[in-house]
């Protein structure tokens, strides 16, 4: 049996979806909030959480949310409104008053970033503003700022594309080296202090795989795990964005932010490693072989 703490799930996509998974598995009682009542909610409904309607940028709902809950997982997709959500949840949580953890999700390029710096895309400096607002609450609060997504399209999607059609990984990090984890390992770590928070209160969490490489070490992994050759090809961020991102129909400020997660791959801003993974959990994270090996039929197509 897991705890019987009410735990409030404000974002249920990426992350959240896979910790929603593992906390009902341990019988740790859930609510999800949505945006809307809809398909979602009702598989949310089916994985055994209790699901609530609401918009974390307006106080009535997150209070509506909070009732009962003694411990919350927030998190926001790549979102201008950002700030002002983890502004409101803030507020509201401090006058609720019955928190004994919040476990916010962030973005790892915050450890680098200062007050006045500017290299960062504008979802970046969100992040950092929002950490700052959520220390300033008082509130007892755990940081995880994973690195890059090993399930991020550009290593998934965009990815399988460039292999089954000519057998590259074409991306713009020139010879910057990255250590993605994946959204599993995170939401491990996210699971981990939600079900027993008391240790890790006040603690910032920095996650990555268990190794750094550049991408020509990538595609040997990617050869080696779909057992098909695989080599990586360096192209220039402004041809990238002009030939293949801008096709995708981003919102400008989704794009701007990956624009600048190439760049600062080429600046080697990514080359980090950290042991926090295995620190909080027991288990290392998973290696980018073991990932694409598992995935082999999605990639090959």
């Amino acid at each position: 049996m897991g705890s019987s703490k009410l735990v409030l799930i404000a974002n249920a996509g990426g992350v959240g979806s896979t910790v929603l998974e593992q906390l009902r598995s341990d019988d740790v009682p859930v609510r999800v909030m949505v945006r809307r009542d809809g398909d979602r909610a009702t598989e949310l409904r089916e994985l055994g959480a209790e699901v609530v309607v609401g918009d974390l940028t307006r106080p009535e709902s997150v209070a509506a949310a909070l009732e009962g809950v003694d411990r919350m997982y927030f998190a926001m997709p790549v979102s201008q409104d950002h700030l002002l959500a983890t502004t409101v949840v803030a507020s509201v949580a401090k006058e609720h008053g019955e928190l004994d953890a919040l476990v916010a999700l962030s973005q790892m390029t915050v450890s680098q970033m200062t007050v006045t710096s500017t290299e960062e895309s504008h979802q970046q400096r969100l992040h950092w503003l929002a950490e700052q607002v959520l220390n300033w609450s008082g509130l007892p609060v755990v940081h995880v700022r994973p690195t890059s997504f090993l399930d991020n399209p550009l290593f998934t999607s965009i990815a399988a594309r460039s292999i089954r059609e000519n057998g590259t990984i074409a991306l713009p990090f020139g010879s910057g080296r990255t250590s993605p984890v994946a959204v599993y390992d995170v939401a491990r770590v996210v699971s981990t202090v939600l079900a027993a928070p008391a240790p890790h209160i006040g603690n910032v969490y920095e996650l990555t795989g268990p190794r750094s490489v550049d991408m020509t070490e990538m595609a040997e992994i990617f050869t080696r795990a779909l057992g098909r050759p695989v080599s990586y090809v360096d192209v220039s961020l402004e041809k990238w964005r002009a030939e293949g991102l801008s096709k995708l129909g981003l919102p400008a400020h989704i794009e701007e932010h990956v624009v600048t997660m190439g760049r600062l791959h080429q600046e080697n801003r990514y080359d980090r490693i950290s042991g926090d993974v295995e620190r909080v959990t027991g288990v290392p994270a998973q290696t980018i072989e073991a990932y694409v090996a598992a995935r082999r039929d999605f990639y090959l197509g």
